[in-house]
């Protein structure tokens, strides 16, 4: 018990497999804020066929959050929508992530909740994965603010962090601003994510915790710094928790309800999905899988078999590693024959939290060195270049320096 005390209040575990879902899902999120940039004012904003008012009756209801019910401007959807591109770019390359984490969940929070009826199941995986992330500590490793820290010397004193100041001071300004001067209605203790806390104290609250993170971190080094590491390992730990928790409940609930559908039972469900015009992006390649009839009754009862079966195999690391390949081949095989791209690569991001780490280091080891020897053939001194056509004698030539 003592050691594994230790284990979780010193340390934020997985940090890999945190940043591969923080990378996944913000890179999902953005591709589709990008897809869908011709398209936005009629999905999200003042051109689509569920108006503002029709979404702020319902919303008046729900009680969901929703920056875009601030204002009915057109200019601020712009705004909101490109705040969300922004936070999801920023989010992707690891800067700042603290706060761009809530802004990457505020984004998603405001476009998904102001037209609820236009997302599927990848949605709902990212409108939970953005409040998931935001008690992560998912930018100590591959991030922009793993390098900054990185290139630290070991002893030093932090430095001044101006960025980090003018950031936190310009998003104080700018949530005073809503909460006095415009019809947010953030409450203190209703409407918010959680029972008796509103946005208003979830927000000031993050906002108050990251300025007494960095007054800890600057004139606290010691026990004040200790403690608050602590609390943020703790929350780091017990949403990463919660993210595999998610995604063992995302597949079991999906294969015990096939399991009481008569078309998975008798193994044809997957042919009448091939034969919709709204699943079907390649006719020929629908048609080629639903004419085999072994092959339909194959798939139908594998994806039956691998949903059910994945949340049994976290028992043991070699079932558990050959489940996470079939998954995600499934989910490569749902974005190409039935035009889901969004939707596979929310559920592959998900399953990222499961890879081993051996595994994603050995995958960045390899990226890195293909990168270096892809830079290497491409990058060329003008010395060089001009050497290979040097007809001098090796005595006449120049002696080569440092940059050859």
């Amino acid at each position: 018990m003592a050691r594994g005390h230790a284990r979780v209040t010193g340390t934020a575990l997985g940090p890999h497999q945190t940043a591969v879902v923080r990378i996944g899902f913000s890179f999902t999120w953005l591709l589709f804020l990008l897809r869908e940039w011709p398209h936005r004012r009629e999905l999200y904003g003042p051109d689509g066929p569920w108006s503002w008012d029709m979404a702020r009756q319902l919303i008046d209801g729900n009680r969901a959050f929703t920056a875009l019910m601030w204002s009915d401007s057109g200019l601020w959807f712009e705004t909101v929508y490109a705040l969300a591109l922004v936070s999801a770019l920023l989010l992707l390359l690891g800067w700042r992530t603290r706060t761009m984490s809530v802004l990457f969940m505020l984004g998603v929070l405001s476009l998904q909740n102001r037209s609820i009826f236009l997302g599927d199941g990848g949605d709902n995986l990212i409108h939970l994965m953005s409040l998931y992330l935001v008690l992560t500590r998912c930018g100590q490793v591959w991030s922009l603010d793993a390098r900054r820290a990185a290139r630290r010397p070991d002893g030093q004193e932090p430095p001044r962090d101006t960025t980090g100041i003018v950031l936190w001071t310009v998003l104080g300004l700018a949530l005073a601003w809503v909460q006095l001067f415009t019809d947010a209605g953030l409450s203190p203790i209703a409407d918010g994510p959680l029972p008796g806390l509103g946005w208003a104290t979830i927000l000031w609250g993050l906002w108050l915790i990251q300025g007494g993170w960095w007054l800890a971190r600057r004139y606290a080094p010691g026990e004040p710094r200790t403690v608050l590491d602590m609390l943020a390992n703790l929350a780091h730990n017990g949403a990463l928790v919660v993210i595999m928790g998610e995604v063992c409940l995302l597949y079991a609930s999906a294969g015990w309800y096939k399991v009481q559908g008569s078309r998975w039972q008798d193994g044809t469900a997957l042919y009448y999905p091939l034969h919709l015009d709204y699943f079907s992006p390649w006719p020929s390649l629908a048609d080629a899988l639903a004419s085999s009839g072994t092959l339909v009754m194959l798939l139908t009862y594998g994806t039956v078999i691998v949903q059910v079966a994945f949340p049994f195999t976290l028992l043991n690391r070699r079932a558990k590693n050959a489940m996470l390949v079939l998954l995600m081949l499934e989910h490569i095989g749902i974005a190409v024959a039935l035009g889901l791209p969004f939707f596979s690569l929310a559920a592959i991001a998900a399953d990222a939290v499961f890879l081993p780490t051996a595994f994603l280091l050995w995958t960045v080891r390899k990226a890195t060195r293909a990168r270096d020897r892809l830079a290497a053939r491409t990058v060329r001194l003008p010395r060089q270049r001009a050497g290979e056509h040097d007809e001098r004698p090796d005595d006449e030539k120049p002696a080569p320096t440092l940059t050859g």
